[in-house]
């Protein structure tokens, strides 16, 4: 299960909205890169795989690859405001280590690639 914030949530209707376009909806992954082997990916997309889980969280359609869930179990999606604008949080449990801005991981079971010019 994955869960979004109120806030989050929010902020996603609204990025949506300024799409315009029918069908989108948010698709979330995980990708070998990043600081600490794997790396977060969070976009909209139109396009759905027979592989994929469809979740419903806060009246979004929410879809995920079938490899990348089980790195996504308990993830928690918040968005914070800051003083240089704002950006979506990732609270993974399965995560044994992040980098500083939070955007990459690895698990027990998995370190995945890390970019070499970290």
């Amino acid at each position: 299960m994955i869960s979004i914030s109120e806030t989050a949530g929010e902020k996603i209707h609204e990025m949506l909205a300024a799409e315009e376009l029918p069908n989108l909806f948010l698709r979330i992954g995980v990708q070998e890169g990043g600081c600490s082997g794997l790396s977060y990916g969070m976009g909209f997309d139109d396009e759905q795989h027979e592989d994929d889980n469809v979740l419903d969280v806060r009246g979004l359609k929410v879809v995920v690859d079938s490899e990348s869930m089980r790195y996504l179990q308990g993830l928690e999606i918040d968005f914070k405001e800051s003083a240089m604008g704002g950006g979506f949080t990732m609270n993974n449990p399965n995560a044994t280590r992040t980098c500083g801005c939070g955007s990459s991981f690895r698990t027990a079971t998995e370190a995945g690639k890390p970019d070499s010019d970290c």
